[in-house]
């Protein structure tokens, strides 16, 4: 709905554009001269020095002119490609432009040649843009601009939105403080600094609001937009040294994100979430009932790694809380250390490389064994136990695995009926076990005492599956022959000391928590998760959660998408369906998922309706959670 009386004053330059219109004429005007950069650059430093007042507007727009070495014909290049470099937030919003062309107006020091064109896209007419003029030869050359112009001199813009005599109040909306001082002179109301493009100091720390985008203004204003909340407003939290390409992948789709290299305790984490919509974790930081009860706004937490135990996953559902994991990213980084560890350790290497930093030379083939024709034991065989089976037989080693689900063998690998049976006849045993807390001490005394005299173990899989000091006894007492260790039954949140009974031992190889920490895990489960991240956010898409009724949504199409999350009791649909009805909704695509304990319902809807509907919802008994996407 229109709002009256108020009236929207926009700059041009990084503001409707995403660029200085003067340093693209450069690249065009200077594109053979050899000096192009040191003189773009000249240019640009010029630019900054006005836009922040550090000399005079029209100092700045005679050095600049003298540079550019401009002709008219350079314009129509200009034109093209500003056309292309439109801020995406207004071009995002040029409905908004549309519907109130009559309250918006351009002041820009900038020149109307170029701005003119580009805004009578957005329906912005030539007589509500206030800008500068060129001034050419008779040859078509840029000599100039014309000195009368208000806007050619120093806080021109004051001058300029005084002229206009506006009635009602005016908002500001621009990069620079040259676009502040309208507001510092008290002819404009408020002035926003918009920012999606390049944030200025000396500007921000003078708005009365600081606009990462267009969205954030209409937000502000309660204004029509293209998304229903601005993404900037979405606080997104990283902990656990995530790989930086998840915060550049959320930050450029608009999100607010924080990144901290460490782990918080449940004391920090309740304090930290309670702003937080988004929650980025690896294994260590554990989200608990209290920690679930503080974050009201949580939608979504990402394990950036493939166990969830370290999330209270029921409570999470319980409070409409979607949780993704990365069950496959870093698969082929645990399996190539397990083959390194169990080559190493079946060639004594480490006892071998001990020697040799002590000072001491011992070639020998005692105790070195290849690994062609030994049998591998692979304890559960899910994604990590299965690519671990392809490449060990690769290596001619003889695979058997066991694990409590029926799974299909791959290559020649043998199903051992019972992990006794595997452990009477494996000379490796490799553990992959999932992060169920029955697996507790799952392999101790009784478990080493059936392998093989001389055999070898490798835990990749969760710190508290083998009993430590079971392994050490098997160790000291030479029951088995070595053992690589990469999990431990209690970690550190992190870096530092660290002690272990298994320290100091021959033939074992411990490592701190590894197995999936190569740098291309680590991009690749920062491409994954923040996709399933962004997909549930920005449209609803729950494939994959671990949590949550899984559902695969079409794109939104010119509809506004009601996202629905209920406790799954009898009768809840028909309430949902009821409210619907009355306020006379034209459905375009209704769907919904549901499991045991929540119900996931979609509603797609025209973008004309009662507004009233949405309260009515979020008032259904039982209803967890409700969001509008659009």
């Amino acid at each position: 709905m229109k709002i009256a009386q108020k009236n929207y004053v926009f700059d041009f330059d990084s503001t409707l554009t995403s660029v200085e219109a003067l340093d693209v004429l450069a690249e065009i005007t200077l594109a053979n001269n050899p000096k192009k950069d040191e003189i773009i650059k000249e240019i640009q430093e010029i630019t900054n020095l006005g836009i922040d007042g550090e000399i005079s507007f029209t100092e700045s727009l005679e050095q600049r002119i003298k540079l550019l070495n401009a002709h008219k014909s350079n314009l129509d290049e200009l034109i093209q490609k500003l056309r292309q470099q439109v801020s995406s937030s207004i071009e995002s919003n040029k409905e908004f432009f549309e519907d109130f062309s009559d309250d918006i107006y351009v002041i820009s020091c900038g020149f109307k040649e170029f701005i003119d064109p580009i805004v009578k896209d957005y329906n912005i007419p030539s007589d509500r843009v206030y800008a500068n003029t060129f001034t050419f030869d008779d040859e078509g050359h840029i000599i100039g601009f014309d000195a009368d112009n208000v806007l050619s001199q120093h806080n021109g813009k004051i001058q300029c939105l005084k002229d206009i005599n506006l009635d009602g109040e005016i908002q500001v909306i621009g990069d620079g403080y040259s676009d502040y001082v309208m507001r510092e002179a008290g002819v404009a109301d408020k002035f926003f600094a918009f920012t999606e493009n390049v944030a200025r100091d000396k500007a921000v720390k003078k708005a009365d609001h600081v606009t990462p985008n267009l969205d954030e203004f209409l937000f502000v204003n309660d204004l029509p937009r293209n998304i229903s909340y601005p993404k900037n407003r979405i606080k997104i939290l990283l902990l656990e040294n995530i790989h930086s390409d998840a915060f550049d992948r959320l930050a450029d789709d608009g999100f607010s994100v924080e990144i901290l290299s460490h782990s918080l305790s449940e004391d920090d984490l309740i304090e930290k979430i309670k702003d937080i919509h988004v929650l980025g974790i690896r294994s260590k930081t554990q989200v608990t009932p209290k920690v679930i009860a503080a974050a009201k706004k949580l939608l979504v937490v990402g394990a950036f790694c493939i166990g969830t135990k370290q999330i209270d996953l029921e409570t999470c559902k319980e409070n409409g809380i979607a949780v993704f994991n990365a069950p496959y990213s870093n698969t082929r980084s645990v399996v190539e250390l397990a083959i390194g560890e169990i080559i190493m350790l079946m060639r004594s290497v480490f006892p071998r490389s001990t020697e040799l930093h002590n000072g001491q030379w011992n070639k020998t083939a005692k105790g070195s064994r290849e690994v062609r024709g030994k049998k591998l034991g692979i304890v559960g065989y899910g994604n990590i136990g299965k690519q671990l089976s392809v490449l060990a037989e690769a290596m001619g080693m003889l695979v058997h695995y066991y694990d409590i689900e029926d799974r299909l063998a791959l290559g020649n690998a043998q199903k051992c009926k019972s992990l006794d049976e595997l452990l009477a006849l494996s000379d490796v045993v490799s553990l992959h076990v999932d992060d169920n807390s029955a697996n507790r001490d799952f392999f101790g005394k009784a478990q080493f005492d059936q392998m093989k005299d001389g055999a070898i173990l490798v835990n990749l899989s969760r710190g508290f599956v083998v009993n430590i000091e079971a392994l050490k006894e098997a160790i000291e007492s030479k029951k088995i022959a070595g053992a690589a260790v990469d999990v431990y039954p209690k970690e550190p949140r992190a870096n530092g000391d660290f002690e272990t009974p298994l320290k100091g031992l021959n033939n074992v190889i411990l490592t701190p928590h590894v197995g999936g920490s190569t740098e291309e895990a680590q991009r690749d489960i920062a491409d994954f998760v923040p996709n399933k991240i962004m997909a549930y956010v920005n449209s609803g898409n729950t494939v994959d959660a671990v949590n949550f009724p899984n559902i695969r949504l079409p794109r939104q199409n010119n509809a506004h998408r009601f996202l629905h999350i209920h406790k799954n009791v009898p009768g809840i649909m028909a309430k949902v369906n009821k409210v619907l009805a009355k306020y006379e909704l034209n459905i375009t695509g209704q769907y919904l998922s549901t499991d045991s304990k929540v119900g996931y319902v979609i509603v797609d809807v025209d973008k004309e309706y009662n507004k009233k509907v949405t309260a009515a919802l979020k008032k259904i008994e039982n209803t967890i959670k409700f969001r509008i996407l659009y």
